[in-house]
C-alpha cells in the first residue's frame, strides 16, 4: 500500500508541473509578456482560430478521376486511436474549401458576418462535418499553438461589509495590501472573497481603454494593427458585467489601472463538447438561445467590494455565451419557426444580440444544416431575400464517388460486424448507394461529340467513370480520349441545376443498415455479397418509405432500382469468375502487364524509328511486328493500326508529362486493355478454371471425397491463393464457387 501511495504522490506532483508548465493563471502582466512573443496568435477571434487551426493540421492534395482537390487533414482526426477515427469524414474536399473560404473571408473582413449554411440531402454527412471540426478545436486547444485565455475578476479576502475594503486596501488614503506590479492572480482560493466570472470568454485586452489599447496593438504588430486584428479587438469592449467592474475598480484606485489590472486572473480554456465550452450543437429547439440572470440577487453582497454592492450585475447564459469563443453549430436550423431565429439576422448584421438590461457580443463562427426540402421551402418565404444576403450557402451532396462510399461502409459498418466479411460485400452496398445517386447528362451543355458520349453513359458506366476513370470497354480511339478528359466536366454538369447530382438517392444510413441485416442473414455463415444484394431487394421493395424509390425511371436505367439489381449481380459474378481464374495460377497476373508493356515499348520504339536490343543475342533488332499485331488482335483494336498505336503512345506519353520521373502504372491507365488481354487467355484455358472451380466445391463442400491427388493439390492451392490475395474463407469461396458453377460454367462439360 505504501508503494501505491508513493506512485500516486509521484504522479500528483507530475500533474501539478504539467499545470504549471501548461500556464494555466496567469497575471494580467504575465499574459501582456506572451502576447509580445506572439502576437498574432494572441490577437484572434474566433473565425481566426478556426482558419489558423485548418493550417495548423495541414493539407494533402487528393487526386481523383474527376479532379484534384486540396483535403485538410483535421478531417481525418489524425489524433484519434483507430475507433475514434471511425468518426473521421470521407470525402466531402469540396465543404472543406468552402469553409476555408469562408473563414478566410471572415478574417479579411475582421469579424463574422455570416451563418454559413450546409444544406443537402438526410444523411449527407454534415453533422459529421461540424463534429470534426469540433474534435479538432478540442485537440487544437490543448495544443501551444491552439492556446486560449480569458480572464475573471479576483477579489482578496478583507475584513467584510463590517467596515473593511475588500480588495482595494484599507483605505482610500493608503496603498496598504497592493503594490504596484503585484497581481491577486496567483493568490489560494482560501484568500479569494469573491471571483467574478466574464462568461462570454472575452479577449483579456478587451479590459485596456481603446486608445491605450490600439496604441499597443500598434506597437506590437506595426502601423497596419488595424488590418491585422479583428475589428472587435480594435474598437469593441468587454460585456456589459465586466464593464461595470472594471468602472468600478477604475473609480476605487482613482485611474491607477495597474491596480485595476491587478484583480484580473488570465486562465486557460479548453474546448469541450462534452462541456458546452466553445462548441455547441443547438438543436431546433423554440426558445431564446441566451438569457441573463441577476448576479447580486444570489450572492452574499460582503463577498464583493463595496463599490460593487450597489451595482447590479447580470451574468448571460444560454447557447450562445456556452459557445462564445468557438463554434455554434445549428443543426436542422429551418426546422426552427423562423421567429425564433430572426435574432440572428440582427446578430449577424450588427455582431449584438439584445438581452433585457445589456447587449450580447459573442465571439463566434455560425455554421448551420438543413435539408433541401426545408431550404426549398425557405426559399418560397417572403424572408429570405433579407437573410440569403447573411447566409453562406454550402451545398453537402451525397458522394458519387463509390471508392469513397465504400470507405464509409468499411469504417463504420464493418467494426460492428462478428462475421467474416466475404469480399465485395461493402462494395456491392456502395455502388448501388451510388447508382441511385446518379442522374442521366445534360447533353445540351456539351459540345456535339461529348454529348453524344455521355448521353450514351449507363449508371454503372458513370459511377465507374467517376471512381476510377474507367471509360466503357465499348469506347476505344478518340471516344476514349474525349470521355476521359472531360471526366470533371460530367462531375461539375449538374452543379448549376436545383436537382443536382447526390441530392436524392439511398443515404449512408440506410446502407449501413442493409449491411448490418445481411450479417444476420440465417443464410450465409459470412457478411455475403449475395446477402447484402437480398436486403438491397428488401430495400427496393419499401417505396412508400423513400422518395429516391419513386422517381420516374430515365432512359439508360437511370433511377430504375430494378437494372441497379440486376448490373450489380453480374458485376458481382464477373469479379468472382475473375478472381477464381486467378486463383487457379495459370499464369502470374503481372504476366499480362508484363505483356502490354512490352507492346507499348515495341509500338513507341516503331514510331521513333528506332530499334530494340536483343538481350539474348545482343544484335539490335526492329520492333516485333508480330507480336503487335498479336496483342492488337487480342485487344479487338478498332481502325488502323497506326492509329491505335499513336492513341495508346499519346495517352502514355500524357501520363509521363504529368508525372515526371515516375513508372508508367499500365494496370490502371488501360484497365480495360489488361482485362481484355486475362479474358482472351481464360477463355482459351476455361476448362481448366471450369475444372478446379468444380474440384474446390467438392473439397469444401466433401471435404475432397472423391478427389484424386492431382484434383486436391489443384483445389487447395486455389482456395489458398482465393484467401491469401482476396481474402476469402471457406465458407464464402464454397459461395463464389457454387454461384460460378451455376451461373456461368453449368453449359460447360469437363
Amino acid at each position: 500500500m505504501a508503494d501505491l501511495t508513493t506512485s500516486l504522490y509521484a504522479l500528483f506532483d507530475e500533474e501539478r508541473e504539467r499545470f504549471q508548465s501548461a500556464r494555466r493563471v496567469l497575471s494580467y502582466d504575465e499574459y501582456l509578456a506572451l502576447l509580445g512573443a506572439a502576437p498574432q496568435r494572441f490577437t484572434r477571434d474566433a473565425a481566426r482560430y478556426l482558419r489558423d487551426m485548418f493550417d495548423h493540421y495541414g493539407t494533402v492534395t487528393v487526386e481523383k478521376a474527376y479532379g484534384k482537390f486540396t483535403r485538410w487533414k483535421l478531417f481525418d482526426l489524425p489524433w484519434e486511436d483507430d475507433a475514434g477515427k471511425r468518426e473521421a469524414l470521407v470525402g466531402h474536399e469540396a465543404i472543406q474549401a468552402e469553409l476555408y473560404r469562408a473563414l478566410s473571408n471572415f478574417t479579411r473582413q475582421g469579424r463574422v458576418n455570416r451563418l454559413v449554411l450546409l444544406h443537402g440531402p438526410n444523411g449527407s454527412a454534415k453533422s459529421t462535418f461540424v463534429a470534426c471540426l469540433m474534435r479538432a478545436m478540442e485537440n487544437y486547444s490543448a495544443a501551444d499553438d491552439g492556446a486560449l485565455y480569458r480572464y475573471h475578476w479576483v477579489f482578496p479576502r478583507g475584513k467584510g461589509a463590517d467596515g473593511g475594503r475588500i480588495g482595494f486596501g484599507a483605505s482610500s488614503s493608503s496603498d496598504e495590501g497592493l503594490r504596484v506590479g503585484d497581481s491577486y492572480a496567483h493568490l489560494d482560493e482560501g484568500a479569494i472573497d469573491a471571483k467574478v466570472l466574464c462568461e462570454l470568454r472575452d479577449h483579456p485586452l478587451l479590459l485596456l481603454p481603446v486608445p491605450m489599447r490600439q496604441a499597443l496593438l500598434r506597437e506590437t504588430l506595426g502601423p497596419d494593427a488595424a488590418a491585422q486584428v479583428p475589428l472587435e479587438l480594435w474598437k469593441g469592449g468587454p460585456c456589459h458585467k465586466c464593464q461595470q467592474v472594471f468602472n468600478a475598480l477604475h473609480t476605487a484606485y482613482r485611474g491607477d489601472l495597474r491596480k485595476a489590472l491587478a484583480h484580473v486572473q488570465i486562465e486557460r480554456w479548453y474546448v469541450s463538447r462534452r462541456y458546452r465550452v466553445g462548441a455547441v450543437t443547438l438543436g431546433p429547439q423554440m426558445a431564446v438561445d441566451a438569457r441573463e440572470r441577476q448576479v447580486t440577487a444570489s450572492r452574499s453582497l460582503a463577498a464583493l467590494p463595496p463599490s460593487l454592492q450597489n451595482t447590479t450585475l447580470f451574468e448571460p447564459s444560454g447557447e450562445l455565451v456556452d459557445a462564445a469563443g468557438g463554434l455554434l453549430e445549428y443543426s436542422d436550423l429551418l426546422k426552427r419557426a423562423l421567429e425564433h431565429w430572426k435574432y440572428l439576422l440582427l446578430m449577424i448584421e450588427t455582431g449584438e444580440v439584445s438581452l433585457d438590461s445589456s447587449n450580447l457580443v459573442p465571439n463566434l463562427v455560425l455554421v448551420g444544416s438543413t435539408n433541401e426540402g426545408h431550404l426549398d421551402a425557405f426559399r418560397e418565404h417572403p424572408e429570405f431575400a433579407s437573410f440569403r444576403g447573411r447566409l453562406d450557402l454550402v451545398r453537402a451532396p451525397y458522394l458519387t464517388d463509390w471508392t469513397a462510399e465504400k470507405a464509409i461502409y468499411d469504417a463504420q459498418a464493418i467494426p460492428g460486424v462478428r462475421r467474416h466479411v466475404a469480399p465485395h460485400a461493402t462494395e456491392l452496398a456502395a455502388v448501388f448507394a451510388v447508382l441511385t445517386r446518379m442522374r442521366k447528362p445534360t447533353t445540351d451543355r456539351f459540345a456535339r461529340t461529348l454529348a453524344t458520349l455521355a448521353a450514351e453513359l449507363t449508371p454503372i458506366e458513370k459511377a465507374d467513370l467517376y471512381a476510377s476513370g474507367a471509360v466503357p470497354s465499348r469506347l476505344a480511339g478518340e471516344q476514349a480520349k474525349e470521355l476521359r478528359a472531360n471526366i470533371g466536366a460530367l462531375y461539375h454538369e449538374s452543379d448549376v441545376y436545383p436537382n443536382y447530382e447526390g441530392r436524392t438517392g439511398a443515404s449512408p444510413r440506410e446502407m449501413r443498415g442493409v449491411i448490418l441485416d445481411a450479417a444476420q442473414h440465417a443464410g450465409y455463415k459470412c457478411l455475403s455479397p449475395f446477402a447484402v444484394l437480398e436486403r438491397i431487394a428488401d430495400l427496393c421493395n419499401r417505396k412508400s418509405e423513400f422518395e429516391w424509390l419513386r422517381q420516374e425511371t430515365v432512359a439508360g436505367g437511370y433511377h430504375d432500382p430494378k437494372y441497379f439489381q440486376k448490373v450489380l449481380r453480374d458485376r458481382l459474378v464477373d469479379r468472382l469468375e475473375d478472381e477464381m481464374r486467378s486463383a487457379t495460377g495459370l499464369v502470374d497476373e503481372a504476366r499480362y502487364v508484363e505483356g502490354f508493356e512490352r507492346y507499348v515499348f515495341n509500338v513507341s520504339a516503331q514510331m521513333k524509328g528506332e530499334k530494340i536490343r536483343n538481350k539474348l543475342t545482343g544484335r539490335d533488332d526492329p520492333p516485333d511486328e508480330a507480336m503487335m499485331k498479336d496483342i492488337e488482335r487480342q485487344l479487338v483494336a478498332t481502325g488502323s493500326p497506326e492509329e491505335f498505336r499513336r492513341n495508346v503512345i499519346s495517352r502514355v506519353a500524357a501520363w509521363a508529362i504529368d508525372h515526371s520521373g515516375q513508372k508508367v502504372p499500365y494496370a490502371t491507365l488501360f484497365p480495360n486493355y489488361i482485362q481484355r488481354l486475362k479474358e482472351v487467355f481464360f477463355q482459351e484455358h476455361r476448362k481448366q478454371v471450369v475444372l478446379s472451380t468444380r474440384d474446390l466445391m467438392v473439397l469444401i463442400t466433401d471435404e475432397g471425397a472423391g478427389l484424386d491427388a492431382d484434383g486436391r493439390r489443384r483445389a487447395e492451392a486455389t482456395l489458398a491463393m482465393l484467401k491469401d490475395r482476396y481474402g476469402y474463407c471457406d465458407h464464402c469461396a464454397g459461395d463464389a464457387a457454387g454461384t460460378l458453377l451455376r451461373e456461368r460454367f453449368a453449359d460447360l462439360k469437363v
